[in-house]
């Protein structure tokens, strides 16, 4: 991948670990600088650090997306450390599953003030700068539950609903001035938030080699798998690529089921 970001300024909120670290490794590989845009500072620092000792150019910008001042200053401390900004993936998220009338008001607004007022605030802090660039790419990491739903995941798939419905607005709104807003939604993804969930069972090898088995080619994505396609949207390879979302899960979404 090397190169094919090259001379481009990347954001990655939620780099810290993750899909997010993965992509930010990738397009750095790709010749990127990248702002690690995370809450957690010490796994913030710690990727950006390895970056840089990997000869990459990186920033460390401690980031809550859910604070629009917070997101503000992610950009204005890219743009005076780099210049310019080309790329967003906006990567943060939570998982927040509950059964709808056991969903608390406060369980409700923690889920949409990251999984959709995120995405937003972080767009919305870096689109002056692409406007006036006339180039930009954001990358919005979306879900399966984008456009499926599953018992007892609410409210994440109507933030993750949202979230589309956002990608497709800025998207066509900014279009003619050079800037692409598309969507991932990434299925099941071999993270450390999958592995903790396995080993929440008696076997968690046994539940492992269960979910592997729900996905046609009998194995789960990996976030590297991910972090590839976000490389592709945020390089000039994808030029007419917009208000799109690319499903990466296997196939299980076309699955039939009796």
């Amino acid at each position: 991948m090397a190169g094919r970001l090259e001379d481009k300024v990347a954001i990655v909120t939620g780099a810290g670990r993750g899909i997010g670290e993965a992509t930010a490794r990738a397009m750095a590989a790709a010749g990127a600088a990248i702002v690690v845009a995370e809450k957690d500072a010490a796994s913030g620092k710690s990727v950006a650090a390895s970056l840089a000792e990997s000869g990459g150019r990186s920033l460390f910008v401690e980031t809550d997306v859910a604070d629009s001042g917070s997101c503000e200053a992610m950009a204005e401390q890219a743009l005076r450390a780099f210049g310019r900004i080309d790329v967003l993936v906006a990567n943060a998220g939570i998982n927040v599953f509950h059964e709808p009338l056991e969903t608390t008001e406060e369980e409700w607004r923690r889920c949409f003030a990251v999984d959709l007022d995120g995405v937003w605030y972080s767009a919305r802090a870096v689109l002056p700068a692409m406007r006036a660039q006339k180039q930009g790419s954001v990358v919005a990491i979306a879900s399966c539950h984008s456009f499926a739903i599953i018992p007892s995941t609410f409210p994440y798939p109507v933030a993750k609903h949202g979230l589309l419905g956002l990608v497709r607005s800025l998207g066509i709104q900014y279009a003619a001035e050079g800037i692409r807003v598309n969507a991932i939604a990434p299925g099941y993804i071999e993270t450390q938030i999958a592995i903790d969930y396995w080993n929440t069972f008696p076997d968690p090898q046994a539940e492992r080699r269960r979910t592997y088995d729900l996905h046609p080619p009998r194995r789960i994505g990996r976030p590297e798998e991910v972090a590839m396609t976000a490389v592709f949207l945020g390089s000039d390879e994808a030029p007419f690529i917009n208000a799109a979302c690319i499903v990466i899960d296997g196939g299980r979404s076309v699955l039939y089921h009796e």
